[in-house]
């Protein structure tokens, strides 16, 4: 397996002040690719995928791959899988506990082998994320489920067709769910399920897997299939990338084409850009061109399951209402504690309030550099946006979650007229 070297610790280095301008190629979308490649599990076929980010997440998904005894090649942005000899059910611990998506492995372990052994995940510190639906999901379904020793312990004797409805809405869980499923034969019924677009991107591969697949609304009809095959899939654009760069191209009063995207994934994130002083024009199928109209306003955001706005985007907004000429509302519905960014934000005078799941966002008319440290995947890019339009010079400590998430942010940012520098650890603002 060829591996290109994704980042650990290092720091980032950005002076404030540039406008971002030119144009940009969005990378394949992370949320997306990573259950597909676990889907690679169903079959002993060969299966490629297309436009898949160099992250440190696939990095990770992939060496479980391969610990499980499938053969992976990874060159550029294209991924071959071959688990054709794959005879392991029992997942590393050192791996599962670098990436919460290590669960994703249950569903298309138990479907192939009948049984599972995975070690709780880790991840971001985001506040508490159960897997209760998973577990309540594969018992329905069948399965003897034990959790012991920090692991799960999944076994089914007998694969069934299942009629399941979820408590809550769970991209993980259905996603799991799906990936279960879809080697077992009989008509199974999802209800509640999330319809995110890394979901619907999941059931299409499955589709060409064999699965019968229909989704109506938040209903899923799956009819499995006991040979799954293998597939070629192109990922779709990542979304959180596009707005991510969106938000950044806005606060420094830039504009920018992004290339490689779904205007059809970006309809709530679109909507408040606009409302928050951006301008956006389709310019091509799949290409946009955003600007800012030269005023930052505020607005009241509620993060909601798709098709609403976003979790993974309200850090970055966060950041750009800091700016806003005015007071705004930041509400968080999906994660309990998904504020560690705004302790960062306030170092650079940012002025922030938070109370429970509610931030209270009184916008100022600058913020100064500072030495700031990334504690989850999208607070190192809301801190990034920060430093973008920070007076002076933004040292990002740790920006090991945003190699998770991002391909090559920090050279996209340059290449847009951003002035960042990527460093060692170790390197003091100081003395930078």
């Amino acid at each position: 397996m060829r591996i290109t070297t994704c980042y650990t610790s290092e720091s980032l280095l950005v002076e404030g002040g540039t406008r971002l301008r030119g144009r940009v190629r969005v990378s394949g979308s992370k949320n997306a690719s990573l259950p597909i490649l676990f889907a690679t599990i169903l079959t002993g076929e060969r299966c490629v995928v297309e436009d898949v980010p160099v992250l440190l997440d696939v990095k990770n998904t992939l060496d479980l791959l391969t610990s499980l005894g499938a053969e992976v090649v990874w060159e550029g942005n294209t991924v071959q899988v071959d688990a054709g000899n794959l005879k392991r059910w029992n997942t590393p611990e050192d791996t599962v506990r670098r990436m919460r998506a290590s669960i994703l492995s249950m569903g298309p372990l138990l479907s192939r082998f009948g049984r599972a052994v995975v070690p709780m995940p880790g991840g971001c510190s985001i506040g508490p994320r159960p897997i209760d639906q998973h577990l309540k999901f594969f018992s329905e379904a069948g399965a003897k489920v034990e959790v012991k020793n920090g692991s799960v312990y999944l076994s089914v004797t007998r694969k069934r067709p299942v009629e399941f409805t979820f408590d809550l809405i769970t991209v993980t869980g259905t996603e799991n769910a799906l990936l279960y499923l879809a080697g077992v034969e009989g008509k199974s019924v999802l209800r509640n399920v999330a319809v995110e677009p890394e979901v619907m991107d999941l059931v299409e591969v499955l589709r060409k897997m064999g699965a019968e697949i229909e989704v109506e609304g938040r209903t899923v009809l799956i009819k499995g299939t006991s040979a799954p095959k293998g597939f070629i899939h192109r990922v779709i654009p990542d979304r959180i990338e596009a707005g991510t760069l969106m938000v950044a191209t806005v606060v420094t009063g830039g504009e920018v084409v992004l290339e490689n995207v779904k205007p059809e994934h970006l309809g709530a994130v679109l909507e408040k850009i606009e409302e928050g002083g951006g301008a956006v024009e389709f310019s091509g199928k799949d290409s946009l061109r955003v600007r800012s109209n030269g005023r930052r306003r505020p607005m009241e955001i509620v993060t909601r399951e798709y098709p609403g706005f976003p979790t993974d985007m309200q850090a970055q907004f966060t950041a750009m209402l800091s700016l806003a000429e005015g007071r705004s509302r930041v509400v968080e519905t999906i994660f309990e504690s998904r504020f560690h960014h705004v302790a960062e934000l306030s170092k650079m005078g940012a002025n922030i309030k938070v109370r429970g799941r509610e931030a209270v966002i009184e916008g100022v008319e600058r913020i100064f550099g500072a030495e700031v440290y990334s504690t989850d995947l999208r607070a190192s890019a809301s801190l990034v946006i920060a430093g973008l339009v920070a007076e002076g010079t933004t040292l990002i400590r740790n920006v090991y979650h945003l190699d998770r998430g991002y391909e090559r942010l920090d050279e996209k940012l340059k290449k847009l007229g951003a002035r960042i520098e990527r460093l060692p650890s170790g390197v003091t603002l100081s003395g930078s």
